[in-house]
Formats: structure tokens, C-alpha cells, sequence
């Protein structure tokens, strides 16, 4: 029975859920494959190559220099996330990226991002970790209106949590049968209607089909989470969320808020962690 973990995005909401998975790593809890969105892409790929600590210690070295994340970079490269200095600079010289144990663990880890022509989620299995990989890993985590569309392998993509926001199911369909799903946002959150859609339709008008995505967003994300907490009711997920909303900035500077944030998600990995370690190990 393959074993599973789906991690949503949120930007540094990240943060809860590298929290949760630094816990896991530390205390020996292994998964058969892992799916990201967006930030849970580019966090959750330290999972497969054993980093624990990693995501957290660069976001709080970082998350003030405007390389990182500004609106100077963004009027500057197209990108408020900076492309080289996020999938370059960062794992390849300032906080190295072990390239090597991710190659080695056999653990499958997948990114979601959104395919801008068609306004479908598109799947991407990531083996190696070289620039390629991290092109899709960025593509994964490429915010509408504040990045640059990332063409690659014929696709143009953005952000995949416009399509395909919690993508327990595609995991399913692959195979994996125990899911653990990490979400950003507590049980009882709803999503409302993105109140950007008059922007989005205006600078994504070459990708209707993605603007029609976006609109239905919110409807698209409440079927998902009501999705899985219906199959968590019945004992065949484990859903695990923040007890309340975080309350911290998609593009929060503050390493202090990121620690906070981070320090919530240990803390709820570690009231998980016998239930996890019972999930994983049961066989039907």
C-alpha cells in the first residue's frame, strides 16, 4: 500500500507546514511519494533530500533581501520571487540543496503547476533536481500577476494552486492509497471569490482558460478541502491543519513571523505524530 503526503501552498504559510514535515524527518516518518503546490513544491522537495531545518533557516536569512522577494524585483527581473536568486543563487551556492541524497531516496516527488493555455493543473514527476526540475518547481510556485509565465516543455504554467490547489486525488489516482494531507489553512476556512479577478482577466487576458480557472478557484478549492475531510471522517486521510488561521503575509520579511509560523507547525506535528506513525503503519 503506497504511502503518500499532499502538501498545499500559501506562500510563507509554508512555513506550518515545514514545521510539520521537520518533525516527521526527525522522528524517521517516511512516505513512498509526496505531491507539492506551490511553496509546498519548493518546501517540500528538503523532505526528499533529508534536509530538515533547510526551508526555514533560508526563508528567516532571506525574506529581507529584495533578490528574494520585492516589488523591485519584480519590476526589475518580471518576477517578485527572483528567478535566479531563488533557483540558482540559493540551493546551488548560499544554502546548498543536497542534489545527491535527493537522487538517492527513492521517495517520488511531484510538483503541480497550471498550464496557462488550457487552464489545466499539469502533473510533473521530479527526479533529478537539476535546473530543469527546478524550472517546474518554479513554474509550481509562480503567483499570478507577480511572476512571468515559465515556458518549459512546451507548456507556458503558472502557480499551480490556480487549478489543482489540494491534489489528493491525483494521487490517489496514481496509486497511493494512505494519504497524509498537510493544509495551510484551518478545517473550518472557505474560500471566497479572488477579489483580483478584474486585474487577472485584464493581465492574463492571452489565457482566458486560465482566467476561467481562477474565477471558479474558490469553488474548485472548498470541493477539494470538503473532499478531504469527508475521506478523513471515514478514517482513509489524514488531514492535518493549523487549530487557526495563521495570520501571516504571503510575502512576509519578518523572520520572527516565520518562526512563529514555523513553530505552530512543529507543534502540531508533534501532537500528530503517534497518529501518523499509526496511519503509516496500518495495512487496510
Amino acid at each position: 500500500m503506497k504511502k503518500g503526503l499532499v502538501l498545499e501552498g500559501g506562500a510563507m504559510r509554508g512555513m506550518f507546514t515545514s514545521g510539520v514535515t521537520d518533525v516527521f524527518m526527525e522522528n524517521g516518518i517516511v512516505f513512498d511519494g509526496a505531491v507539492g503546490v506551490s511553496a509546498g513544491a519548493t518546501f517540500g522537495c528538503n523532505i526528499k533530500s533529508g534536509q530538515p531545518g533547510r526551508a526555514i533557516r533560508y526563508n528567516k536569512r532571506f525574506a529581507g533581501n529584495w533578490r528574494y522577494c520585492s516589488m523591485r524585483s519584480f519590476f526589475l527581473t518580471g518576477d517578485m520571487y527572483g528567478a535566479d536568486f531563488c533557483y540558482n543563487q540559493i540551493p546551488n551556492k548560499l544554502d546548498v540543496y543536497d542534489v545527491e541524497s535527493y537522487r538517492k531516496n527513492p521517495m517520488e516527488f511531484y510538483v503541480v503547476a497550471s498550464d496557462a493555455v488550457e487552464g489545466k493543473p499539469v502533473y510533473k514527476k521530479l527526479e533529478t533536481c537539476d535546473e530543469h526540475d527546478l524550472t517546474w518547481m518554479r513554474a509550481s510556485a509562480s503567483m499570478p500577476l507577480v511572476s512571468t509565465p515559465v515556458k518549459i516543455d512546451g507548456y507556458t504554467l503558472l502557480d499551480g494552486g490556480m487549478t489543482d490547489s489540494i491534489p489528493l486525488r491525483f494521487f490517489e489516482s496514481i496509486g497511493y492509497e494512505r494519504n497524509v494531507v498537510i493544509l495551510t489553512q484551518p478545517k473550518d476556512f472557505v474560500k471566497k471569490p479572488s477579489s483580483l479577478m478584474g486585474l487577472m482577466r485584464l493581465m492574463l487576458k492571452k489565457y482566458p482558460k486560465l482566467v476561467e480557472a481562477m474565477a471558479n478557484r474558490h469553488n474548485m478549492y472548498n470541493e477539494e478541502t470538503r473532499y478531504c475531510f469527508e475521506k478523513a471522517e471515514k478514517g482513509e486521510v489524514l488531514v492535518i491543519c493549523p487549530e487557526k488561521p495563521l495570520g501571516i503575509s504571503r510575502t512576509e520579511k519578518n523572520p520572527d513571523e516565520l518562526e512563529r509560523v514555523y513553530q505552530e507547525g512543529r507543534r502540531t506535528g508533534e501532537l500528530w505524530l503517534d497518529k501518523v506513525k499509526k496511519f503509516l503503519s496500518a495495512e487496510g
